[in-house]
Parts: structure tokens; C-alpha cells; sequence
């Protein structure tokens, strides 16, 4: 069965990453272009992830996972080799409101991480349901390169228009032209 895709606000969610290598640095590079509200419990770090650590004055407890610690969280994404504590971590949060993502093990996720394109306000996501992260990752930088530099200031201007015209089939129209436009000119 396929995911369900979901754009969600994280501004107010907290987040645990369990793990500290270089699946964990990759997965923090993805959350803080969202969240920095994150927490990293690892008994090691790798050196992006300590950066990251350092840099965005995340919270770091170095040590091993305990049970309990999901407490509070409203998502766990657990990047370890240890497939039992991927299962152990699953298997606590059921019945919990906490969503779980266990890398390289969709048995335990509730969620995936799609590639994605991020400008400005505009995210595009691509997935293959875990079928193929190559697949997705080729289709969006296929995506990339054909999204023009300026989508971030027109998309700006669109944001601004929105809150002073009012709602209706006229300002509807009016964004319909403007958009066509701008893919006239852009998307040839």
C-alpha cells in the first residue's frame, strides 16, 4: 500500500532522532529545513551530525536509547543498526500519539521521508512508498534543475497578494492569469 502524502506543520512538534551516524546526519538535514525543536540521543556522532548538533543548539543526550525517553515527543525517527531497539522504540509508541519513522524498516514506520525540492514556501515530494529512494531521488533532481531561481520572489509576491484583495472568482481569476503567465514565460 502506498502513503498517504502529507504536508504538515512541525513548527510545533518536538522530535526525537535516535542515532548519531551518517543516516541520522542525512535525516537531520532533511527535519531542520522544518523543525529545529529536536533532540538527538546517540552514543556516537558522526561529524555532520555534530555540527548540526552545535549549529542549531539542538539537544543531545550521549548515550543509549532508554525506555521512556519517547515521552513527550510527537515524532521518533530512529537511525540506528540495531533493528531490535527499531522494534522496541515501535512497539512503545503504539497507542501513544507519536508518529515513527525506523530507517530501512517500513515495517516500523508510520511515515517516510519523500525526496523533496524545498524554495522558499514552494516543497514538492516525490516517493516511491520505499520502492525505490534512487527513483525518487533521479525524479526530483530531474524536477530541480527545471524550477526556475525565480519561483521563491513569485511565489513571495502571490503570498502578498492574498491577504489584500479579497476572496473571491475575480481574485481567483486574477491568480489563474498571473500563474499562467508565469509558466508561459518559465515552463517551455
Amino acid at each position: 500500500m502506498s502513503f498517504f502524502p502529507l504536508s504538515m506543520d512541525m513548527k510545533d512538534l518536538k522530535v526525537l532522532l535516535v542515532g548519531g551516524g551518517t543516516i541520522a546526519s542525512e535525516k537531520l538535514d532533511k527535519l531542520l529545513d522544518f523543525t529545529q525543536d529536536i533532540t538527538v540521543i546517540a552514543n556516537d556522532l558522526s561529524d555532520p551530525v555534530h555540527t548540526y548538533i552545535r549549529e542549531y543548539a539542538l539537544s543531545f543526550y550521549q548515550r543509549a536509547y532508554k525506555k521512556g525517553d519517547i515521552e513527550g515527543f510527537d515524532m521518533v525517527i530512529i537511525a540506528t543498526d540495531t533493528q531490535d531497539l527499531h522494534q522496541e522504540i515501535y512497539e512503545e509508541s503504539r497507542g501513544e500519539s507519536i508518529l515513527v519513522n525506523s530507517v530501512d524498516n517500513m515495517k516500523y514506520c508510520d511515515f517516510i521521508f519523500p525526496s523533496y525540492i524545498k524554495k522558499g514556501d514552494l516543497t514538492i515530494a516525490f516517493s516511491t512508498g520505499g520502492a525505490s529512494p534512487a527513483f525518487a531521488k533521479h525524479l526530483r533532481q530531474y524536477f530541480a534543475e527545471h524550477i526556475p531561481d525565480t519561483v521563491e520572489s513569485f511565489l513571495e509576491k502571490m503570498k502578498s497578494l492574498r491577504t489584500t484583495m479579497p476572496k473571491g472568482k475575480d481574485r481567483m481569476a486574477y491568480f489563474d492569469t498571473l500563474v499562467k503567465a508565469y509558466f508561459a514565460k518559465y515552463f517551455k
